[in-house]
């Protein structure tokens, strides 16, 4: 069984950050290793989420857990989402020149920053993000703003997103990016760039973002085209939030969906470059 290790909040009552993503990738046969950034009882957006950032001392401590366990030789994947601290992305960045050492895993940074014009963390915390995990990474999956603060350009459309994702020299997989009345994702590396798109919906829940990047990596473990990992990716996030609303849900259903996770709802998929 395929093994993922992810860096990332725990959130225990809302399906958000590491925690979705381990449901997400346990139901897809991917055997998920958490070592938690945050201790957190519910998503800060729904008022006092109860716990704490976990303080670096004990973040070092789990990961040499982790490393000791020999994780690092047998993973496939490594994701990296949200951190409380400096230290800690210095740590992270520890951690994925270990597993490169030791076995074969690909990385993926989730540069969580923020969204809609702010920050959801410290300067230097972003700072660090950019500059210690993005040249580790394999892959990229910020948000559209996300990407015009790493680029430095804008990214109001998919053919802005290409333009600033090839700038980074990393293959990208850029979330919230607009098309006339839908919504879609951008895959892009230097040789082709993909457009998946579907209907906007009225709310989503929070936590698609890493769902997406959850997907998306499981498609690539799975041995999948970009295009099709892009697809089903976006299909199975579609699906999510139109299940959330239809069940009136304040949170993705990830293991309610199970095994409909990869079988996602159809999305119009373009090449754009």
């Amino acid at each position: 069984m395929p093994l993922a290790l992810i860096l990332s909040s725990y959130v225990a009552a809302s399906r958000v950050g590491g925690m979705a993503q381990a449901l997400a990738l346990a139901t897809l046969g991917i055997d998920p290793v958490v070592a938690p950034t945050v201790l957190f009882g519910r998503h800060p957006g729904r008022g006092a989420p109860g716990g704490g950032a976990v303080i670096d001392g004990m973040f070092e401590g789990v990961l040499a857990g982790i490393e000791a366990d020999g994780v690092l030789a047998r993973a496939d994947l490594i994701i990296t989402g949200y951190f409380a601290s400096v230290g800690q992305v210095r740590m992270a960045a520890r951690m994925i020149d270990a597993a490169r050492a030791a076995g074969r895993a690909r990385i993926i940074v989730d540069p969580i920053m923020g969204d809609g014009g702010r920050l959801y963390v410290a300067e230097a915390v972003a700072e660090a993000i950019a500059g210690d995990l993005l040249p580790r990474a394999d892959l990229l999956t910020p948000n559209a703003w996300e990407l015009e603060r790493l680029s430095g350009l804008p990214v109001g459309d998919a053919a802005e997103a290409v333009k600033a994702a090839r700038t980074l020299g990393k293959p990208v997989l850029v979330s919230s990016i607009p098309r006339g009345d839908e919504i879609g994702v951008v895959y892009a590396d230097q040789d082709q760039a993909w457009l998946a798109s579907h209907a906007r919906m009225a709310h989503a829940p929070n936590g698609t973002g890493d769902l997406l990047t959850a997907l998306f990596a499981a498609a690539l473990i799975e041995g999948m085209p970009e295009e099709q990992a892009l697809a089903r990716s976006v299909g199975a996030v579609a699906k999510a939030v139109g299940e959330a609303a239809q069940g009136a849900l304040d949170d993705l259903p990830i293991v309610a969906m199970g095994a409909e996770l990869g079988r996602p709802a159809a999305v119009r998929l373009e090449r754009i470059g």
